[in-house]
Protein backbone atom coordinates (compact mmCIF):
# COMPACT_ATOMS: atom_id res chain seq x y z
CA UNK A 1 0.00 0.00 0.00
CA UNK A 2 1.30 3.46 -0.94
CA UNK A 3 1.22 5.70 2.10
CA UNK A 4 0.19 9.35 1.94
CA UNK A 5 2.94 11.67 3.12
CA UNK A 6 1.98 14.31 5.69
CA UNK A 7 4.06 17.30 6.76
CA UNK A 8 3.14 18.97 10.06
CA UNK A 9 3.67 22.63 10.95
CA UNK A 10 3.01 23.13 14.67
CA UNK A 11 4.51 25.55 17.19
CA UNK A 12 4.21 23.30 20.24
CA UNK A 13 6.79 20.46 20.44
CA UNK A 14 4.54 18.25 22.56
CA UNK A 15 1.82 18.42 19.89
CA UNK A 16 4.34 17.51 17.18
CA UNK A 17 5.30 14.43 19.19
CA UNK A 18 1.66 13.45 19.52
CA UNK A 19 0.92 13.84 15.81
CA UNK A 20 4.05 11.90 14.89
CA UNK A 21 2.90 9.03 17.12
CA UNK A 22 -0.58 9.01 15.58
CA UNK A 23 0.79 8.94 12.04
CA UNK A 24 3.28 6.20 12.95
CA UNK A 25 0.35 4.01 13.95
CA UNK A 26 -1.51 4.63 10.68
CA UNK A 27 -1.34 2.11 7.84
CA UNK A 28 -1.88 4.65 5.07
CA UNK A 29 -0.43 7.92 6.41
CA UNK A 30 3.27 8.67 6.85
CA UNK A 31 5.06 11.59 8.50
CA UNK A 32 7.17 13.42 5.90
CA UNK A 33 8.60 16.08 8.16
CA UNK A 34 7.88 18.73 10.79
CA UNK A 35 8.48 22.43 11.35
CA UNK A 36 7.78 24.83 14.20
CA UNK A 37 7.25 27.96 12.07
CA UNK A 38 5.57 28.86 8.80
CA UNK A 39 8.81 30.15 7.28
CA UNK A 40 10.63 26.92 8.04
CA UNK A 41 7.66 24.89 6.83
CA UNK A 42 7.56 26.69 3.48
CA UNK A 43 11.23 25.96 2.82
CA UNK A 44 10.90 22.29 3.75
CA UNK A 45 7.61 21.79 1.93
CA UNK A 46 9.10 23.24 -1.24
CA UNK A 47 11.92 20.71 -1.03
CA UNK A 48 9.98 17.66 0.17
CA UNK A 49 6.67 18.15 -1.66
CA UNK A 50 4.58 15.79 0.49
CA UNK A 51 0.96 15.12 -0.39
CA UNK A 52 -0.52 16.89 2.65
CA UNK A 53 0.52 19.73 4.95
CA UNK A 54 -1.19 20.00 8.35
CA UNK A 55 -0.79 23.67 9.27
CA UNK A 56 -1.30 25.16 12.74
CA UNK A 57 -3.16 28.48 12.99
CA UNK A 58 -1.27 29.87 15.99
CA UNK A 59 0.79 32.33 13.89
CA UNK A 60 -2.43 34.22 13.15
CA UNK A 61 -4.84 34.10 10.23
CA UNK A 62 -3.11 36.85 8.25
CA UNK A 63 0.19 34.99 8.36
CA UNK A 64 -1.47 31.64 7.63
CA UNK A 65 -3.36 33.00 4.62
CA UNK A 66 -0.14 34.48 3.24
CA UNK A 67 1.56 31.13 3.84
CA UNK A 68 -1.18 29.29 1.95
CA UNK A 69 -0.74 31.62 -1.02
CA UNK A 70 3.04 31.22 -0.98
CA UNK A 71 2.73 27.46 -0.69
CA UNK A 72 0.41 27.29 -3.68
CA UNK A 73 3.03 29.04 -5.78
CA UNK A 74 6.10 27.29 -4.39
CA UNK A 75 4.87 23.71 -4.04
CA UNK A 76 1.99 22.89 -6.32
CA UNK A 77 0.47 19.54 -5.54
CA UNK A 78 0.88 19.92 -1.77
CA UNK A 79 -2.62 20.06 -0.26
CA UNK A 80 -2.82 22.08 2.99
CA UNK A 81 -5.14 21.27 5.88
CA UNK A 82 -5.66 24.18 8.28
CA UNK A 83 -5.58 23.00 11.89
CA UNK A 84 -7.44 25.70 13.78
CA UNK A 85 -8.94 26.48 17.16
CA UNK A 86 -12.13 28.07 15.86
CA UNK A 87 -12.93 29.81 12.59
CA UNK A 88 -15.95 31.78 11.47
CA UNK A 89 -17.61 30.51 8.31
CA UNK A 90 -16.34 33.43 6.24
CA UNK A 91 -12.79 32.72 7.50
CA UNK A 92 -13.17 29.08 6.50
CA UNK A 93 -14.11 30.11 3.01
CA UNK A 94 -11.22 32.54 2.85
CA UNK A 95 -8.87 29.72 3.79
CA UNK A 96 -10.28 27.62 0.96
CA UNK A 97 -9.74 30.53 -1.41
CA UNK A 98 -6.10 30.66 -0.38
CA UNK A 99 -5.64 26.98 -1.20
CA UNK A 100 -6.63 25.01 1.91
CA UNK A 101 -8.28 21.67 1.10
CA UNK A 102 -9.40 20.90 4.64
CA UNK A 103 -10.16 22.71 7.88
CA UNK A 104 -10.10 20.81 11.17
CA UNK A 105 -10.46 22.06 14.74
CA UNK A 106 -7.75 21.13 17.20
CA UNK A 107 -10.39 19.77 19.56
CA UNK A 108 -11.45 17.10 17.07
CA UNK A 109 -11.01 13.48 18.14
CA UNK A 110 -7.99 11.80 16.58
CA UNK A 111 -10.26 9.58 14.46
CA UNK A 112 -11.87 12.61 12.81
CA UNK A 113 -8.53 14.28 12.15
CA UNK A 114 -7.36 11.10 10.41
CA UNK A 115 -10.63 11.05 8.45
CA UNK A 116 -9.96 14.64 7.39
CA UNK A 117 -6.45 13.81 6.17
CA UNK A 118 -7.66 10.76 4.27
CA UNK A 119 -10.50 12.67 2.67
CA UNK A 120 -8.21 15.45 1.45
CA UNK A 121 -5.67 12.89 0.24
CA UNK A 122 -8.49 11.36 -1.80
CA UNK A 123 -9.02 14.64 -3.63
CA UNK A 124 -12.00 15.98 -1.70
CA UNK A 125 -12.53 19.07 0.42
CA UNK A 126 -13.07 18.37 4.14
CA UNK A 127 -14.84 20.66 6.56
CA UNK A 128 -16.15 19.54 9.92
CA UNK A 129 -19.78 20.35 9.13
CA UNK A 130 -19.48 19.66 5.41
CA UNK A 131 -17.23 16.61 5.47
CA UNK A 132 -16.20 14.95 2.22
CA UNK A 133 -17.30 17.71 -0.12
CA UNK A 134 -15.78 16.31 -3.28
CA UNK A 135 -17.51 15.43 -6.52
CA UNK A 136 -18.74 11.99 -5.48
CA UNK A 137 -20.72 12.99 -2.37
CA UNK A 138 -22.25 15.90 -4.30
CA UNK A 139 -23.41 13.84 -7.24
CA UNK A 140 -24.73 11.10 -4.99
CA UNK A 141 -27.18 13.53 -3.42
CA UNK A 142 -28.61 14.76 -6.71
CA UNK A 143 -27.74 13.07 -9.99
CA UNK A 144 -27.27 15.69 -12.75
CA UNK A 145 -29.71 18.28 -11.35
CA UNK A 146 -31.44 20.23 -14.10
CA UNK A 147 -31.24 23.93 -13.52
CA UNK A 148 -33.15 26.47 -15.55
CA UNK A 149 -31.17 29.10 -17.49
CA UNK A 150 -32.12 31.68 -14.84
CA UNK A 151 -30.99 29.39 -12.02
CA UNK A 152 -27.67 28.84 -13.78
CA UNK A 153 -27.25 32.62 -14.11
CA UNK A 154 -27.81 32.99 -10.37
CA UNK A 155 -25.28 30.27 -9.55
CA UNK A 156 -22.81 31.97 -11.88
CA UNK A 157 -23.35 35.34 -10.17
CA UNK A 158 -22.99 33.78 -6.74
CA UNK A 159 -19.68 32.22 -7.80
CA UNK A 160 -18.50 35.70 -8.80
CA UNK A 161 -19.01 36.87 -5.24
CA UNK A 162 -22.28 38.74 -5.64
CA UNK A 163 -24.77 39.25 -2.84
CA UNK A 164 -28.49 38.83 -3.39
CA UNK A 165 -29.08 42.51 -4.12
CA UNK A 166 -26.21 42.60 -6.61
CA UNK A 167 -27.55 39.50 -8.33
CA UNK A 168 -30.99 41.11 -8.50
CA UNK A 169 -29.58 44.29 -10.06
CA UNK A 170 -27.49 42.35 -12.55
CA UNK A 171 -30.40 40.18 -13.68
CA UNK A 172 -33.07 42.93 -13.38
CA UNK A 173 -35.14 40.99 -10.87
CA UNK A 174 -36.06 41.58 -7.23
CA UNK A 175 -34.01 40.32 -4.25
CA UNK A 176 -37.06 38.32 -3.24
CA UNK A 177 -37.03 36.53 -6.59
CA UNK A 178 -33.35 35.73 -6.10
CA UNK A 179 -34.19 34.11 -2.75
CA UNK A 180 -36.90 32.00 -4.36
CA UNK A 181 -34.52 30.84 -7.10
CA UNK A 182 -31.86 29.99 -4.52
CA UNK A 183 -34.40 27.94 -2.56
CA UNK A 184 -35.20 25.98 -5.74
CA UNK A 185 -31.48 25.51 -6.46
CA UNK A 186 -30.90 24.17 -2.94
CA UNK A 187 -33.80 21.72 -3.39
CA UNK A 188 -32.60 20.50 -6.78
CA UNK A 189 -28.94 20.12 -5.92
CA UNK A 190 -29.21 18.98 -2.30
CA UNK A 191 -26.78 21.61 -1.03
CA UNK A 192 -27.57 23.03 2.40
CA UNK A 193 -26.56 26.68 2.11
CA UNK A 194 -24.73 29.35 0.10
CA UNK A 195 -21.41 28.15 1.48
CA UNK A 196 -21.83 24.67 0.05
CA UNK A 197 -23.28 26.00 -3.20
CA UNK A 198 -20.20 28.22 -3.49
CA UNK A 199 -17.95 25.17 -3.23
CA UNK A 200 -19.91 23.19 -5.81
CA UNK A 201 -21.16 26.01 -8.04
CA UNK A 202 -18.55 25.79 -10.78
CA UNK A 203 -18.73 22.03 -10.94
CA UNK A 204 -22.50 22.36 -11.14
CA UNK A 205 -22.04 24.62 -14.15
CA UNK A 206 -19.59 22.18 -15.72
CA UNK A 207 -16.35 23.91 -14.68
CA UNK A 208 -13.98 22.03 -12.36
CA UNK A 209 -12.61 23.88 -9.32
CA UNK A 210 -8.87 23.62 -9.02
CA UNK A 211 -7.24 23.77 -5.57
CA UNK A 212 -7.10 27.42 -4.55
CA UNK A 213 -9.30 28.41 -7.48
CA UNK A 214 -12.43 29.34 -5.56
CA UNK A 215 -13.95 32.76 -6.08
CA UNK A 216 -14.54 34.99 -3.09
CA UNK A 217 -18.16 34.60 -2.02
CA UNK A 218 -19.71 36.43 0.91
CA UNK A 219 -21.14 33.95 3.39
CA UNK A 220 -22.61 36.15 6.06
CA UNK A 221 -24.88 39.08 5.23
CA UNK A 222 -25.90 37.83 1.81
CA UNK A 223 -28.55 40.53 1.34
Amino acid sequence: MTRTTVFVCEAQPIVLVGVAKVLAESEDLELAGMAASLDEALVRLTALKPRLALVDQSAGLKAVFRFLQDLRQAAQGVWPVLWSHELAEVECFRALQMGARGIARKTLPVEQLIECLRTVAGGQIWLENHAGMGAAPFTERRSSPRLTPREREIVRCLCRGMRNRQIAETLSITPGTVKVHLMHIFEKTGVKDRFELALHGRRLLGVEIEPGGLTEIPIAGAE
